[in-house]
């Protein structure tokens, strides 16, 4: 092999794993501020060598990179595992290759404006996409750095991308001039300027996130409060219905719940509080006819002797339609004209028989939702029905925790993945949610970094919307999580754990959730104002 070729391959290798860090070792997200320079480097040594099929190169450093934050996915489904791989690295891959072919048209910082403009772009795209996998967003890197990044309640996590990309850019320009010898011929204050203007751009982000913070060091104190039992049972997926029927896991989360609320028994002076399970606990309930479901009349019969007790537990739930053609291209044919719609889906529920539910939106992609549904549902049935059908909601609706006297609380509940999707969650906030849930089942990837990686995006979600969070998780992480991110009281991994604590109840609206994803919007504009110009330039092949 040529040296050049080693050369390239390690910057390859050093990118990937470079990037891969901060996903998976706690503390770590700085090395995202210059882990894309072995990336810049290996293209400017290939463009100065003249080498070819360039596109192997950087091809292959994101697919490396996909892999070693993101194989866990294969745990779940070997082939949807390798499909995000290799197709999330394609795009990434495809706006790199973008890149290089404006440096056949731009001059000068262009083509790296345009890199790092058409990449946020497109990570703004991906949360809106049909099908969408958002899950290494650049930003997402400090998850587990949340001491550096309080500001995110401004930006979001796609300022955490402009600021990694601003990083990365002005270190690589630095490097730059160094190489081809520029740097000499400045003078003094050009020199100064630069050193300085780099200096500030690392440190800046975390002495203003420092001052941001200071506000939020007491946030789990407020004049209200709402006490909180989360139950993880710790029930395998797996073997879910093999070794157990729902009777069975009922009982189990009973008895959890039973003996940490026995001193509240039948006392209706008792602050109201909140018990959350996991999602997808039950598969039994029907939608709008409740009672029909063995676990909705044991839960509801159960929290008769708790006054002010509410309950929130994921479920499976179906609606039944009669009809003699298809209600919709997601509806699966039962025969006789019985069709079902299938949902994943928050219940609240008291001992006064009050159901309220909410369905997820945010759903994963051929696991619980077929995208494109016209198209591909008729290739699915074809198959024998083999992804997920699942219906979600046309908007964000809350959940209320009420008391006997009628006065009720509004929370948000994202169901698993919903959580990964900033500005989606904010609805919930301006829908008027006081304070957050997040219910998830993560054992699918095993003890892998998958689900530490969900949790520590919760943090993200508590910055950008100032809200605490509740989150039960079937097998683990479960936690609360403060305003400010910090994870508090969490579970064990694969144990039954219970978690008795107090969320504040909050109203206040941070600049994110009031104005959206302004950094995505305008490095939009700019990514299409500068692909404009491009294709302008090839057709008058100036």
């Amino acid at each position: 092999m040529k040296k050049e070729n080693i050369v390239l391959w390690g910057l390859v290798m050093l990118f990937a794993v470079m990037m891969s860090v901060p996903f998976l070792v706690p503390h770590t997200g700085f090395l995202a501020l210059f882990g894309i320079v072995p990336l810049l480097c290996m293209d400017r040594i290939a463009t100065l060598t003249e080498k070819k099929r360039v596109w192997i190169y950087h091809y292959s450093a994101f697919v490396l990179w996909n892999a070693i934050t993101t194989f866990w996915v294969c745990n779940a489904t070997v082939g949807g595992g390798i499909f995000a791989v290799l197709a999330n690295s394609l795009q990434m891959s495809t706006i790199f290759g973008l890149f290089r072919l404006s440096k056949k048209k731009f001059t000068g910082t262009l083509p790296y404006i345009f890199l790092m403009v058409t990449w946020i772009a497109w990570e703004r795209f991906y949360f809106d996409a049909e099908i969408s996998w958002p899950w290494l967003v650049l930003g997402n890197s400090f998850a587990r750095t949340t001491w550096a990044i309080q500001w995110y309640e401004f930006t979001g996590s796609l300022g955490g991308s402009l600021w990694i990309w601003l990083s990365n850019l002005g270190i690589f320009g630095l490097l730059v001039s160094l190489s081809d010898g520029s740097w000499s011929t400045w003078n003094i204050k050009a020199k100064s300027a630069a050193v300085i203007g780099m200096a500030a751009l690392l440190i800046a982000p975390p002495v203003i996130s420092g001052v941001i913070g200071k506000e939020y060091k007491d946030s789990m104190h407020a004049e209200e409060m709402l006490d909180v039992l989360i139950v993880q049972p710790n029930i395998d997926p797996y073997n879910k219905f093999q070794a157990l029927t729902q009777d069975q896991q009922n009982a189990i989360l009973e008895g959890m719940i039973t003996k940490e609320l026995e001193y509240r028994k039948n006392d209706s002076t008792a602050a109201p509080l909140l018990v959350l399970t996991p999602e997808t606990f039950t598969s039994d309930i029907i939608v709008g006819q409740y009672e029909r479901s063995r676990t909705w009349r044991r839960f509801t019969a159960l929290l008769e002797n708790y006054p002010n007790v509410n309950m929130l537990f994921g479920a499976s739930a179906y609606d039944y339609i009669n009809s003699q053609e298809a209600p919709s291209y997601t509806a699966r044919d039962l025969g006789h004209g019985l069709w079902v719609e299938s949902h994943n889906s928050a219940l609240m529920i008291d001992g006064s028989r009050r159901t309220e539910i909410f369905h997820k939106s945010k759903l994963v992609v051929a696991v619980e939702h077929t995208p494109y549904p016209r198209f591909f549902c008729p290739i699915d049935n074809m198959l024998g029905g083999v992804m997920g059908r699942c219906v979600g909601q046309d908007e964000i609706t809350l959940l209320n925790v009420e008391d006997i006297e009628g006065h009720k609380t509004p929370i948000g509940c994202a169901v698993c993945y919903e959580s990964v999707y900033g500005e989606y969650y904010t609805d919930y906030i301006r829908k008027g949610a006081r304070a957050m849930t997040i219910i998830t089942n993560d054992a699918w990837w095993g003890d892998t970094p998958g689900y530490r990686q969900h949790l520590s995006y919760a943090s993200l979600r508590a910055i950008e919307t100032r809200r605490a969070i509740a989150r039960c998780a079937n097998t683990g992480i479960s936690a609360i999580i403060s305003p400010a991110g910090e994870i508090m009281q969490p579970t064990p991994w694969w144990e039954q754990a219970v978690i008795k604590g107090q969320i504040p109840l909050r109203d206040d609206i941070t600049f994110f959730v009031s104005h959206g994803d302004i950094t995505g919007r305008v490095c939009s504009f700019i990514h299409w104002l500068l692909l404009l110009a491009l294709i302008v330039r090839f057709i008058t092949r100036r």
